[in-house]
This record gives structure tokens, C-alpha cells and sequence, in this order.
């Protein structure tokens, strides 16, 4: 049945990438579905890779907002139904230490990450829209445009191409977390102002 849904979505070209990347947002997981989908469309219409890519981070933001909202009115007790109670404190320490970083590097890099529970988090928390929105925007944007770029360039190989570098990409998400931690801790020490607005 998925497999019917994704060729249908295919077939209904960008759009098909907009209700994709909105439904998988919305807390639906569907793991590699959007980038799947998305370099697929761009293989198959080049010209239009990038209106999927546009297309693909306007329904993840939409999808985004309407699970941080749900978060948000629910409150904790919303993320306590989401895992059990000892991993519901352990991802809450996670994100109460590393912040909105804990959203954008699996949101940011094509691997298999957790996000929805870091964007429940960040709903139940109280963190400010804004904030949460710039950051699921500085994420998806160079991601999905890199991989409509990759589906128009290099073809019907690209998903084979970041499978074969699926560790390498693993290694620059870890680095990339490490060095933004590093500048918002050495932020932090400089301007203690901004330590506690966060």
C-alpha cells in the first residue's frame, strides 16, 4: 500500500512532495520518505526540482508547526504520552542541555534521526515560535535543495550516492553538533544576558 501511495505522490510531481513532506512533519513517520520522493521528482523533471524543493520545506514547516502546536496545548503531559516516563525525561534532559540544536542537526542531515520528539519537546517546553520555525527553515532549506539539486545532476544514482556516504554524513552531523555547541556555550560565557533568555 505505501508503495502505491509513493508512486501516486510521484506521479503528482511537486505537489506530491508537499503533501509528503507536510503528513511526515506532522509526526507521521515515514523515514527517508521526503528525500526519497523528492530526488525521485527531481530525476524525473529536472526543470522542476527546485519548485520541489521550495514546495518540500514549505509542507516540513507546516508540518513542523502543527506538531510543536499540539505539543504546546497538550504540555508535558502530551510528551509523556509520546514515550514512557524514563525516556520522556531523558530526551527532555537532551533538550533542556543542547536547545533547538537537538531539532536542527536531524532535521538538517538526510540520516535517520530522531526529530518529532525533539519538536514535541520543544512545543511542550515553551520554546518561542519564531525561534522554532528559523530554525526548522535553516535546516530543511539546504537540505532539500541539496537533494533536488542531486536528483537533477547526478540522476537515477543520487539515493545510491548518499547511501554510500551515509557515514560520512553521520560524521559531519556530529562534528557540525559539536561546533554549534561550542559557539552557543562560548556565547553563553561571553554575554550571560543570553544564557538567560534561553
Amino acid at each position: 500500500m505505501l508503495q502505491q501511495v509513493f508512486k501516486t505522490l510521484l506521479g503528482w510531481g511537486p505537489a506530491g512532495v508537499v503533501v509528503l513532506s507536510a503528513i511526515d512533519s506532522a509526526g507521521i513517520p515515514l523515514p527517508e520518505g521526503v528525500d526519497v520522493l523528492l530526488v525521485s521528482v527531481s530525476v524525473l523533471d529536472p526543470p522542476r526540482a527546485y519548485l520541489a524543493a521550495t514546495l518540500a520545506v514549505i509542507g516540513s514547516l507546516i508540518g513542523n508547526i502543527g506538531l510543536f502546536y499540539a505539543a504546546r496545548k497538550g504540555g508535558q503531559a502530551y510528551l509523556e504520552r509520546k514515550a514512557s516516563s524514563e525516556k520522556a525525561m531523558k530526551l527532555r534532559g537532551w533538550f533542556k542541555r543542547y536547545g533547538l540544536l537537538t531539532v536542527f542537526i536531524p532535521a538538517l542531515v538526510p540520516i535517520p534521526l530522531p526529530t518529532k520528539v525533539f519538536v514535541l519537546c520543544a512545543g511542550a517546553l515553551g520554546v518561542k515560535p519564531l525561534g522554532f520555525c528559523v530554525t526548522i527553515l535553516l535546516a530543511r532549506i539546504p537540505r532539500y535543495f541539496g537533494m533536488a539539486w542531486l536528483g537533477a545532476q547526478v540522476g537515477e544514482h543520487s539515493l545510491e550516492f548518499l547511501r554510500a556516504h551515509m557515514w560520512e554524513l553521520a560524521a559531519f552531523a556530529a562534528g557540525l553538533f559539536a561546533f554549534l555547541y561550542l559557539l552557543i556555550k562560548l556565547r553563553d560565557r561571553m554575554n550571560p544576558a543570553a544564557r538567560e533568555a534561553n
